[in-house]
C-alpha cells in the first residue's frame, strides 16, 4: 500500500476496515490525465465506470483494491468521499 496516494480520512477508514474483501469504501481515483487502456482494463476489472476524457473516477472498493490502485504508478491520489449531511433542521 502507498500511503502517500492516500488521505488522511481513507487511511484512518482502512484502519477500521474489518473484512478487506468487502467494498465499503467510497473513493474519489484521480489518475493521470488519459489513462491507458492497460489502466483503463484494470480499473474496469475493480468495478469502476471508466468515462473517455476524464481523470476522476468514484469507485465503492475493498480495502484490497485500495491498496492495488495505490500501487499503480498512473494514479496520483485517492480520496475517500465525505459522507452528505442533511440541511433539513426538523
Amino acid at each position: 500500500m502507498n500511503y502517500k496516494k492516500l488521505d488522511t480520512a481513507l487511511a484512518m477508514a482502512l484502519n477500521e476496515v474489518q473484512d478487506s474483501e468487502e467494498q465499503s469504501l467510497v473513493v474519489f481515483i484521480h489518475t493521470e490525465p488519459v489513462p491507458d487502456a492497460k489502466a483503463t482494463a484494470f480499473l474496469e476489472s475493480l468495478g469502476v465506470n471508466v468515462t473517455k476524457g476524464r481523470d476522476v473516477f468514484t469507485a465503492t472498493l475493498s480495502a484490497n483494491a485500495v491498496s492495488q490502485l495505490s500501487e499503480q504508478p498512473w494514479v496520483q491520489y485517492i480520496r475517500l468521499s465525505q459522507k452528505l449531511r442533511s440541511l433539513d433542521k426538523e
